[in-house]
């Protein structure tokens, strides 16, 4: 029978974070694939775990993972940890997992700290629909088309930054989302634990003086459905109805559905819509 692969959530700063089911299961398995071996030597050191490891990495994730499957496909149980919270999350942990579903090698998850979830936790902005970003892509023109969707995201959310990118990244969101409450959060569980409520104009002034320091987790307020409402009536108001009823017939919509939509979108009767399309057609026919 295939062993299993068991995604181990480590501490993101705090030891006391983790859990005594990762512990046990450390000790118990045949291997344990670490993000870097010379940080986890220290973590396993603390708690006295002797398994043997294996380096995994964004840059041997692929080959990597197939040598680690076909252990597993031996029969042989595998611990993944990263250098600080869950296996996978803004990781190369998912390039593994995915090989083992393919491979029909069983995988369990044993839960722990997560950055994202413990900022959003902490950020004071809501928490019922948020979405994970991570760290935004090097690629510019990459980087561009996904600012641009969080353009118009309603759900808050969630990304990672490095101290020396900080200031740049939040003069990027900046640009494209506007003015946002935001909360920027570094040094998560650890004894200089900083969380800071704030708008991406206050935290620009502050970091012109204040050099940052420490992995950051930046929360951002999503744009609100009243502002998402308002720029839809405005780009509506700028159509005519039949521009107005091409958009959603692009969209896939049959006409029928686009004028319901379009008399629901202007606040009028569907028969009004119905009626002004019928005076266009007939003043095209003369």
């Amino acid at each position: 029978m295939a062993g299993t692969l068991y995604l181990c959530a480590t501490p993101i700063g705090n030891l006391g974070d983790m859990t005594p089911r990762v512990v046990e299961t450390l000790r118990g398995v045949d291997m344990i694939a670490a993000e870097d071996t010379r940080n986890s030597i220290r973590l396993l050191n603390h708690f006295d775990i002797h398994t043997p490891m294996t380096s995994y990495h964004e840059y041997n994730k692929v080959e990597k993972a197939r040598q680690l499957v076909e252990r597993m496909l031996e029969g042989q149980n595998i611990a993944l940890i990263t250098d600080a919270g869950t296996p996978a999350i803004s990781d190369p942990g998912e390039v593994l997992v995915a090989q083992c579903h393919a491979a029909g090698v069983p995988v369990t998850s044993l839960p722990g700290p997560a950055a994202c979830i413990t900022a959003l936790t902490l950020s004071g902005l809501s928490t019922r629909r948020f979405c994970f970003e991570g760290f935004l892509p090097p690629d510019k023109k990459e980087k561009k088309e996904i600012l641009e969707e969080l353009a118009g995201e309603s759900r808050t959310m969630i990304l990672y930054e490095a101290p020396h990118h900080l200031v740049r990244t939040l003069e990027e969101l900046y640009e494209v989302l506007g003015q946002r409450r935001i909360t920027l959060c570094r040094e998560l569980t650890k004894r200089f634990e900083t969380v800071l409520p704030t708008t991406f104009e206050d935290a620009l002034a502050r970091y012109k003086t204040e050099e940052p320091r420490g992995e950051y987790v930046i929360v951002v307020e999503g744009k609100s459905r009243e502002e998402k409402r308002r720029e839809e009536i405005a780009s509506w108001e700028s159509m005519t109805i039949a521009e107005h009823m091409a958009l959603y017939e692009e969209q896939g919509m049959d006409s029928k559905s686009a004028m319901k939509q379009v008399a629901k979108d202007r606040g009028v009767g569907k028969r009004e819509i119905y009626r002004y399309l019928e005076e266009q057609k007939d003043g095209e026919q003369l």
